[in-house]
């Protein structure tokens, strides 16, 4: 069985900064993308970053390009995402999905498995 646990979510100040985890479990880790997606209260789901299984292409959207950084330790099947200059448009569920081959394909959504999230708001 998949399972996929986020931490790291926490109240953070506009500017500032948290480090995401995703620890994966029930699957070989090593040869899967995987990604993050983020729901805001009253939104629907949006694809935040993908990164293939070796780690060595990773996709982002556009609002947290430069900002955001998605990697991966497969030796220790985790998930990250660093934020940086965090933002009130950042506050969100933030969960870890996995894809269903190697690389993360181009419709973004097309992922088979997803956590339960990690809340992120960002507030003065």
């Amino acid at each position: 069985e998949v399972q996929l646990v986020e931490s790291g979510g926490g109240l953070v100040q506009p500017g500032g900064s948290l480090r995401l985890s995703c620890e994966a479990s029930g699957f070989t880790f090593s040869t899967y993308a995987m990604g993050w997606v983020r729901q805001a209260l009253g939104k629907g789901l949006e694809w935040v970053s993908g990164i293939s299984s070796g780690g060595g292409n990773r996709k982002y959207t556009d609002s947290v390009k430069g900002r955001f950084t998605i990697s991966r330790d497969n030796a220790k099947n985790t998930l990250y995402l660093q934020m940086n200059s965090l933002n009130a448009e950042d506050t969100a569920v933030y969960r870890c999905v996995k894809y269903g081959g190697p690389v993360v394909p181009i419709f973004t959504s097309n992922y088979d498995s997803r956590g339960q999230g990690t809340q992120v708001t960002v507030s003065s």
